[in-house]
């Protein structure tokens, strides 16, 4: 699994105009599935995202996690993070799960993060969807669980 991760002041994502998740201050997540993932990276995952130091403290360091914060996430499927650009023109989605496997893993991995206790806000898998935010920092991070 692979995820672009945000730090954001606030997001949403929209589906044919009309707002599908909703956060204030948290992360946005852009997650990918490929074919070899499992629920253990999906666990791992949860688990890396929600206590990853990446919050200010109150001396501006990078010391507080998002449990610390009590902040939300968005959490968006986002298919073409496993798409390859190394050769021609148009990218090769030849390692994104299909979307049966991708969106079963999807949903356990957002499962686990509310285990944790976060608020967990998504897109509609499979959709176009329209997502805006107010990126903190920026912060900008990839995670992977290979």
């Amino acid at each position: 699994m692979r995820i672009v991760l945000q730090r954001s002041k606030n997001a949403k994502v929209t589906v044919n105009g009309e707002i599908v998740g909703e956060i204030e201050s948290g992360l946005v997540l852009l997650v990918g599935v490929t074919h070899e993932d499992g629920e253990e990276d999906a666990v791992y995952l949860a688990d890396k995202v929600v206590n990853l130091r990446i919050f200010e403290d109150e001396n501006g360091k990078m010391n507080h996690s998002l449990l610390d914060t009590g902040g939300q996430i968005l959490s968006v499927s986002q298919f073409t993070l496993y798409g390859d650009c190394r050769k021609g023109r148009r990218p090769n989605f030849m390692e994104a799960a299909k979307p049966e496997q991708a969106e079963k893993l999807y949903e356990f991995f957002n499962e686990e993060l509310r285990k944790k206790g976060i608020s967990v806000e998504t897109g509609i898998f499979g959709a176009m969807m329209d997502v805006s935010l107010i990126n903190d920092g920026p912060v900008t991070l990839i995670v992977e669980s290979k």
